[in-house]
């Protein structure tokens, strides 16, 4: 797997060979994102991308039962200067790119509140389980600025443009089950050992499937949707044809036959 540093404001552990738990650490202010952890978090979603190793599956949550993120670190926001104010968005930029570009499935386990940037790192991820007491909201326009972490494009892509429209410029908080209610979460669970025991179910369940498979149906979903029907089938069967000649393919198929688990290479 992808080796990694010290990260000031995140945990990583693994969960057997192949599953990655991502922690966002800054519990006394509940986990807001910051420059070091704009830093951290581009580190780390380029690290994985680039060397995957034996990773196949990346659950993403925050430290604590109180907040996934509690959105943009304000205290350190206060009186920046205009340029250093961008300089640090850039930065979000290429940390929200990167997590978006990442080939390997994010799944985000809400644990808490997540507002803001930390909203908009839920919904840059794959796809969503909160535990029940999660909120959400994108709350910028309470602040004279707007979603700039893809909240306009990923909220909206969940939720509807009706939706998006209404949360975003109301910027009300809204609870786990609205959330799933309108298809921005894909299940609510219990509390956070609730959360986090189905988190990791599927979690292994998906590494346990063929690797380049599951990364190959990732993009094909991804960018399929940003095109129109017959596009977005052609970028399909691209993606199948790069499979076809592939050790993985071979095996699949024999331990089908032979009524034996698969042995996936990633190759």
């Amino acid at each position: 797997m992808s080796t990694f540093p010290d990260y000031a404001t995140l945990q990583v552990a693994l969960h057997g060979a192949h599953v990655l738990q991502v922690t966002l650490h800054r519990p006394d202010v509940l986990n807001a994102l910051g420059t070091q952890m704009g830093h951290d978090l581009l580190d780390l979603w380029r690290r994985i991308d680039a060397v995957p190793g034996e990773l196949r599956c990346v659950v993403l949550t925050g430290s604590g039962e109180r907040a996934f993120c509690a959105g943009g670190d304000l205290k350190e926001r206060n009186g920046m200067t205009v340029d250093a104010w961008r300089a640090q968005h850039e930065l979000f930029e290429r940390a929200f790119m990167a997590q978006m570009e990442c080939q390997l499935p994010i799944i985000a386990a809400v644990n808490g509140v997540a507002y803001g940037g930390g909203c908009e790192i839920v919904a840059a991820c794959d796809f969503v389980y909160a535990a029940a007491a999660a909120r959400f909201a994108l709350t910028e326009v309470k602040l004279g600025i707007m979603p700039g972490g893809g909240g306009t494009q990923n909220l909206a892509r969940a939720v509807g443009e009706r939706r998006a429209k209404e949360l975003i410029l109301t910027g009300r908080a809204f609870s786990a089950e609205e959330a799933h209610a309108w298809g921005l979460v894909n299940r609510v669970c219990g509390d956070v050992a609730d959360l986090m025991a189905q988190v990791l179910a599927t979690a292994q369940a998906i590494a346990a499937n063929a690797p380049l498979s599951v990364r190959q149906a990732k993009r094909s979903i991804h960018y399929g949707l940003q095109a129109d029907l017959l596009t977005g089938y052609r970028f399909e069967i691209e993606a199948y044809n790069r499979l076809v000649n592939t050790e993985d393919r071979l095996e699949g198929v024999r331990a089908f036959n032979e009524k034996r688990p698969p042995q996936w290479k990633g190759r």
